[in-house]
């Protein structure tokens, strides 16, 4: 199996103990949190549906036919792991109509295992909705779980690397495949989704190559000069002096405009990049705008228990990092069930 994250470097050492991670849907549970409170009243029906071992996309078509609408109706804030059990929102397009009976929805449905919410709501919901989710994740078959505790201790005060996860690349990196031969002008891709799922995988690993580059150099907790960071207000500032620590510091999802960075930052990310010349050119043709990203991930309210031989871990994240980016750095997994390509979990 195809492993995109293997050559990225570690920030607290590559783990030296296994488990098992989504032995079954029920030990990776997802709870999502949207950024606003549904104002009650509108055309836009809200539903918060629990479900068990079901992506969105299926979960969302089955809504659909249940309120008697197209599915292009019904919409969601963000994407989610089949192999999990989820909470999520869920809005459908009803103008002029009673709120609808989902009771025979849930009994017609296993996977559906219950409507944990209903609300009103002027506005469709839309992926910039969803600001974190909340995880519950049980790793089984360890050795020696209480080993475990001084690396959940370091990852819950320094975080993990911001690194995209597996999901973002496609089934065996195959989105990459799809992205560098585009880039090379040996394919044509005329589908917008595949065109987004394609650009997205060449930004993301192009993200995590530069990430992986300054931890690698020594330069990930400490700037660079001309670096960009985020500032209290969430804002991007220029950092100008080398060596700053406490920073919240970034890296580029590129853009086919140049490195908005300038001295040393600039010149260590653009030798990064430019080690991928197929997926800049993917890039630069199809004129994607330059955004950044932070570097480090901080898990909150990171919390766990011990058993004999497994562990539980609660934490929350914002909404486009990766709990499987977490876990990697913490446990090597011995086995880990399917994944929907493209989640942002």
């Amino acid at each position: 199996m195809t492993d995109v994250l293997a050559p990225l470097a570690y920030m607290h050492g590559q783990p030296t103990q296994s488990g098992q991670i989504k032995h079954s849907p029920d030990d990776f549970y997802v709870s999502e949190t949207l950024g606003f409170t549904p104002s009650g009243a509108g055309e836009h029906f809200l539903v918060r549906i629990k479900k068990r071992g079901e992506n969105t996309r299926y979960v969302a078509n089955e809504l659909a036919k249940a309120c008697g609408v197209p599915s292009r109706q019904v919409s969601w804030a963000g994407l989610k792991d089949r192999h999990a059990v989820t909470e999520q929102w869920f809005s459908v397009q009803l103008p002029g109509k009673a709120d609808p009976d989902l009771n025979e929805f849930v009994a017609t449905h296993p996977g559906v295992l219950s409507i944990e919410a209903t609300a009103r709501h002027h506005q469709k919901l839309r992926p910039g909705d969803l600001i974190g989710n909340d995880f519950v994740l049980q790793i089984r078959a360890l050795a020696n779980p209480s080993a475990l505790v001084p690396r959940l201790e370091a990852i819950a005060t320094q975080g993990v690397p911001n690194y995209f996860g597996e999901q973002r690349f496609g089934r065996e990196g195959n989105n990459l495949d799809a992205a560098r031969a585009w880039g090379r002008g040996e394919r044509k891709v005329k589908d917008k989704s595949k065109r987004s799922f394609y650009l997205s995988a060449a930004r993301s690993l192009l993200f995590n190559h530069v990430v992986s580059a300054r931890l690698e150099a020594g330069c990930f907790s400490q700037t660079l000069a001309g670096d960009l960071c985020v500032d209290d207000a969430d804002q991007l500032v220029a950092c100008n002096q080398a060596g700053v620590e406490g920073m919240r510091i970034t890296a580029p999802l590129t853009g086919d405009n140049a490195l908005p960075t300038t001295d040393s930052a600039q010149q260590f990310e653009q030798a990064v990049l430019d080690k991928e010349p197929d997926l800049l050119a993917v890039i630069r043709n199809n004129r994607m705008r330059h955004d950044r990203r932070e570097i480090r991930l901080l898990p909150k309210n990171m919390t766990w228990e011990l058993d004999a031989d497994s562990l539980c871990v609660r934490f929350s994240l914002p909404a486009g990092a990766f709990a499987t980016t977490v876990m990697r750095e913490l446990i090597s997994p011995q086995e880990q069930g399917e994944q929907d390509a493209h989640t942002d979990q």
